[in-house]
């Protein structure tokens, strides 16, 4: 027998109507707070500054009322790659844009789905985009999916919990590791929030647009990234210790290579991994990295 759908949504809500008729109970577990506003659909993809043409990758369209925004801002001649992982909301979307060759749709996890393969029908396309209202519980985990990746988007525009928004923002002396993987790749910020009576059902958090213009060319080579990453990870592993024991203790390595590449990228060790920029974290790879070696 079906649960009863959640009181936060409204007993006269369309909406309400819909989930009962596909049979769908928002689960938590997969962060199903579905937006309905059309207002703020509409002031999503202004943020993401879409043109006629352009290649958008959506990740869990849901009940497809960001899907049908991204698809009018597009046009015939551009293309929504949606990635929906739960199937009855999956075969939903299928039938809902059946008529519109303008979208595609694929069916499981992000996480598990590369943009190039994603993308594969469309590598002559040099630039896309991401447009999203993400699960809040794997926020950060689709944020490094695509920044991470060789084929990385043009813009991230999505929707967050606002305190992620407002970490991923941060400034010295509030970093975090998000707030440097993100950054390290591109210049976030926070287009507008959005109250809780948005969504149905309603979450317990507000949420936040956050935009990512990232940059084209990389701040270091693929090869080098995941030595910076560990350096990263390294300082902020014991993040009440001062920045030299912290990275000593996470890359194991003698005191005295650790405050020589300190003073050789012009950091004080006593200083904590919150108060670096990101332009310090790479200056502290490039001045350990050959030191590491040896």
């Amino acid at each position: 027998m079906q649960q009863p759908l959640p009181e936060s949504i409204p007993l006269s809500s369309p909406w309400r109507d819909l989930l009962r008729e596909l049979a769908i109970r928002p689960s938590k577990g997969k962060g199903q707070n579905f937006l309905t506003d059309q207002n703020v659909v509409a002031r999503i993809a202004d943020a993401a500054e879409l043109s006629p043409g352009a290649v958008v990758i959506e990740v869990g369209p849901g009940l497809g009322i960001l899907t049908t925004e991204l698809l009018a801002r597009v046009g015939p001649m551009g293309k929504v790659i949606a990635v929906e992982l739960d199937r009855r909301l999956a075969a939903y979307i299928r039938e809902l844009f059946a008529a519109n060759p303008a979208l595609t749709l694929f069916e499981g996890d992000i996480l598990r789905q590369p943009p190039t393969a994603l993308l594969s029908d469309y590598l002559g396309h040099t630039a896309y985009s991401v447009v999203a209202n993400l699960p809040y519980n794997i926020t950060s985990a689709v944020l490094r999916h695509f920044l991470d990746s060789p084929l990385r988007p043009t813009a991230l525009t999505v929707m967050v919990q606002r305190e992620v928004a407002e970490r991923i923002v941060a400034r010295p002396p509030a970093m975090s590791v998000l707030a440097v993987a993100v950054q390290f790749y591109g210049r976030p910020t926070i287009a507008f929030r959005i109250p809780p009576g948005a969504f149905i059902p309603r979450p317990k958090v507000e949420s936040a647009v956050l935009h990512i213009e990232v940059t084209p060319t990389p701040l270091l080579s693929a090869a080098e990234t995941p030595a910076f990453f560990a350096i990263v990870n390294a300082g902020f592993g014991q993040r009440r210790k001062q920045l030299a024991n912290s990275l000593m203790a996470g890359l194991v390595l003698p005191k005295a290579v650790v405050e020589q590449g300190l003073a050789m990228a012009g950091i004080a060790p006593t200083r904590r991994a919150e108060t670096l920029t990101v332009a310090e974290w790479v200056a502290l790879h490039t001045a350990l990295r050959p030191l590491r070696s040896v």
